[in-house]
């Protein structure tokens, strides 16, 4: 099959043309058959770590012999990161191409949406894990038959959006919850609302993706499960070591919160860092706090069309490092970073996911 179907989707606009709502998106599934009924789900939401709670639970369920589909965003490597049945990465060409003639007006985190769901149907899973696009209520993952809830944790993110204050954000998150769904919490002052959403019964984890899955997995199965057998699950992106000699990190880490949980886990070292951020996330905070890296930054910019420019980027970073060079291509940033840290140094490669998509050779959705 050509690349055509992924060409297209990769083309249609990532924002709604009259605002965000899920009707584009139930009237989509109603002229796909429904697919989103065939199945139960464990819908995970939160701010950060969603990706990686996500296929630790696909893991757990799997090990306990179910059939299990598994829905991701964004990707790194390639759109096909995206869709996951029985293990492994479903054919994206050719699930985005069964949605394209219904498609209409839908945007791109529909159409994918979609077809994720069908795709899910069609391989008959008994249960999909489905991570969550942008808060909840109105995200386009917001159609499922949920038994259970994970809510990562709430930071300040898309603000424009969701609410200028975690409170705000975590009732949009938490809006997801249906009558007799379990919550899984990552933190335990989200209990009240949970409860005031139509949840049965409120299960705080603890922080940690692993204790997120594990309670997640055990709460859909109604039994025990071996944390062990997801401890391994490792995400192009989120802390992936790139080379030793020079040490190259690269993490996706995109707003305050996700460099919070970044630092403490690198290597204690001295890093040259390379920089793609968003113009909504903060991006003042989030340098000041990168800056306790190294001294050295290399302002970059993805393709996305909210990523601050590589010269804006770098004025910005100047009160907090001692070097800053702005190269808006991220291929010669990188370059730059590696030259600069020498063959015994370290590069950290962060700020974006979209930023490694594109390091990785592929296109990126805005």
């Amino acid at each position: 099959m050509t690349h055509s179907a992924t060409d297209w989707v990769a083309a249609l606009s990532p924002w709604p043309a009259d605002g965000f709502g899920i009707e584009r998106m139930r009237a989509l599934l109603t002229e796909l058959g429904d697919p989103q009924l065939r199945y139960e789900a464990v819908h995970v939401v939160g701010t950060n770590g969603k990706s990686t709670t996500t296929r630790m639970t696909e893991e757990l369920l799997a090990a306990a012999g179910l059939r299990v589909g598994a829905y991701l965003s964004p990707h790194v490597r390639g759109w096909s990161d995206r869709i996951r049945v029985g293990g492994t990465e479903a054919d994206f060409d050719a699930a985005v191409a069964r949605v394209r003639p219904h498609a209409g007006d839908a945007t791109q985190f529909e159409v994918v949406t979609a077809a994720a769901l069908l795709v899910f149907a069609e391989a008959e899973v008994e249960v999909a894990v489905v991570e969550a696009g942008l808060g909840g209520r109105h995200d386009a993952t917001n159609v499922l038959r949920t038994r259970v809830v994970v809510l990562t944790n709430v930071a300040l993110d898309h603000m424009d959006v969701l609410g200028d204050t975690r409170e705000a954000i975590a009732a949009e998150k938490l809006a997801v919850v249906q009558p007799g769904c379990t919550v899984v919490l990552g933190d335990p002052e989200w209990e009240k609302l949970a409860y005031a959403n139509g949840a049965r019964e409120v299960v705080v984890a603890g922080s940690s993706n692993l204790a997120l899955a594990a309670v997640a997995a055990e709460s859909f199965l109604g039994a025990e499960v071996d944390p062990h057998g997801a401890q391994d699950v490792s995400l192009p992106g989120r802390l992936e070591r790139r080379s030793e000699e020079p040490l190259e990190i690269w993490d996706g880490a995109h707003n305050l919160a996700g460099i919070g949980y970044l630092l403490p886990r690198l290597p204690s070292r001295e890093y040259v860092l390379v920089c793609s951020i968003l113009a909504d996330k903060r991006p003042e905070l989030m340098l000041e706090a990168l800056s306790v890296l190294g001294p050295t930054l290399i302002a970059t910019q993805s393709s996305n069309a909210r990523a601050l420019p590589a010269g804006d980027l770098a004025a910005r970073a100047e009160p907090y490092f001692q070097h800053v060079e702005p190269i808006p291509d991220p291929f010669e940033a990188r370059r730059r970073a590696l030259e600069l840290a020498g063959p015994h140094g370290a590069v950290a490669v962060t700020g974006s996911l979209y930023l490694l998509t594109e390091l990785n050779g592929h296109g990126t959705d805005p």
